[in-house]
């Protein structure tokens, strides 16, 4: 046994709020189950102290498994964290450009020239996810009309610069929609916004939908933090017990299999998740969703994550670049469908 086989005590687990299998593996109790017959203990990083729910966003904790945005992962993995991409799902959520109620933008051409709010940067740049959504979702956005971000007025609004995942934390306040207080103000014209609690703002406050990003054919002009989301672990537990690994995924595409047959019970898991009510979760996720949460390594997905890589670097979110396929480990999503596929997960 080496050194790193008995320092793995712990299979820890991060996310974020919104739809996913292990997710839903995890509220279901699938993953403490796996964990307990494995002979580890299951840690959640939100509900974990200040000093490793950090890691959410470094990864730098032997054990973890993450899924999560893409920003904070491809930026861990470009400042030298030791992971390994197992994973992408993809998941649309309801991506648009929100303008005041009695705006004159009313499409993608309008942008030009527009006040646009585009969250500062937070202490880092793993952390730094709401300006980087917002950057590429204005930019597909001016790319409909044949623009570029040089067309607008980008104007800074403020952002926390130490966002927290803790539980205790975010079940005091809801997810935050930067610049939506800009907006009513007047002093930006048109902001980025996804997800439920977003539609829940808009809805709340009487805004208008400029551009729906969702309506694109091209899944490339939908890439963002959240398509794809990627699903990464930490090196060293791939490593040491890639056992605990290909269970984690196991479960997850045992959950995915689940929730296709299960629409309501898996939007009521979104509403804790997402701290939304049912008509945001349901405008922002649609009925279909739930069929197709399964997490993939297929050509289209890692393609579609290089592009979002490739913005990140030019944007300045990347300390370097990095071989995005050398980051791809294969195996374990591999011999956990085969153990789907057998029926030996349960």
């Amino acid at each position: 046994m080496t050194a790193i086989d008995t320092a793995v005590d712990t299979l820890w687990y991060t996310r974020c709020p919104v739809p996913t299998a292990s997710g839903l593996a995890l509220s279901l109790g699938w993953l403490g189950e796996a964990a307990t017959a494995a002979g580890v203990n299951l840690g959640v990083l939100q509900d974990a102290g200040e000093d490793l729910a950090g890691r959410h966003f470094d990864h730098h904790l032997l054990g973890l498994v993450r899924e999560g945005g893409n920003v904070p992962a491809i930026a861990a993995r470009a400042d030298g964290s030791p992971t390994r991409l197992i994973g992408l799902t993809w998941i649309d959520e309801a991506q648009a450009i929100l303008v005041a109620p009695d705006s004159p933008i009313a499409g993608p051409a309008d942008l030009a020239g527009a006040r646009i709010a585009i969250p500062a940067w937070a202490q880092d740049q793993a952390r730094s996810f709401p300006r980087a959504m917002a950057l590429h979702g204005f930019a597909h956005a001016l790319r409909l009309a044949g623009l570029t971000l040089a067309d607008t007025r980008p104007v800074e609004v403020a952002v926390e610069r130490d966002p927290q995942v803790r539980t205790e934390i975010q079940s005091r306040r809801r997810v935050p929609t930067w610049g939506v207080e800009e907006l009513l103000r007047g002093t930006v014209d048109a902001v980025y916004v996804k997800g439920a609690r977003a539609q829940e703002v808009a809805r709340e406050n009487g805004l208008r939908v400029a551009v729906d990003l969702d309506a694109t054919d091209a899944k490339r002009l939908r890439v963002n933090n959240g398509t794809p989301r990627p699903i990464t672990v930490h090196a060293d537990l791939l490593e040491a017990r890639p056992d605990l690994v290909v269970g984690f995924l196991a479960q997850t595409l045992r959950a995915a299999d689940w929730a296709a047959g299960n629409l309501d019970r898996v939007r009521e898991v979104l509403q804790r998740e997402t701290l939304s009510g049912p008509d945001g979760v349901a405008a922002a996720y649609g009925d279909g969703f739930h069929r197709d949460l399964h997490p993939t390594l297929s050509d289209e997905r890692v393609e579609l994550l290089d592009i979002q890589k490739r913005f990140l670097y030019t944007h300045g979110f990347l300390a370097a670049d990095f071989d995005l396929d050398a980051w791809v480990a294969p195996e374990p999503l591999r011999q956990a469908r085969a153990l789907v596929a057998a029926g030996k997960v349960a």
